[in-house]
């Protein structure tokens, strides 16, 4: 049995990351996924959420937009990502504005295609949002939102 997961996160753009981690936490489509050393191979739908890996004592976070994860006997776990992003490459500013867009649309009701752009739209910011909030939170860090004249 291997001591460590080999991880890879690859979305259409770039691989995002390549490399041994003790622990990772997925948001499969039926629940959150915990995937150990040993486990046994699956094949699993991602929703929108955040993926969280540990590396000795450090935890590392990441949004997934959705995709799929793969599991190997050998501990290779591949995560196939419709889009993904480090929590240090999230501009929580943009993603704030993205939030309160949709939510503007969704106060609409309008028209049903938009409805569900929007509900998605609304979805993947808030993920992006937790994401950035729990990586500033741990560094003590503050955003200052600007205010609308």
């Amino acid at each position: 049995m291997a001591e460590k997961l080999h991880l890879k996160i690859v979305t259409p753009d770039r691989i995002l990351f390549d490399g041994l981690v003790d622990e990772v936490l997925l948001p499969g489509s039926e629940g959150q996924l915990g995937i150990l050393p040993g486990h046994i191979p699956l094949l699993a739908m991602l929703r929108i959420g955040e993926l969280m890996i540990k590396q000795g004592d450090e935890w590392e976070s990441f949004a997934i937009l959705g995709g799929f994860v793969e599991v190997q006997r050998d501990g290779l776990v591949s995560v196939l990502a419709d889009a993904a992003e480090h929590a240090e490459e999230i501009d929580e500013l943009k993603a704030l504005e993205a939030k309160k867009e949709a939510e503007s649309v969704l106060a609409e009701k309008r028209d049903e295609v938009k409805f569900a752009e929007a509900s998605l739209a609304l979805e993947k910011a808030i993920a992006l949002l937790k994401v950035a909030q729990r990586k500033r939170k741990h560094r003590g860090q503050f955003i200052q939102v600007p205010k609308k004249p």
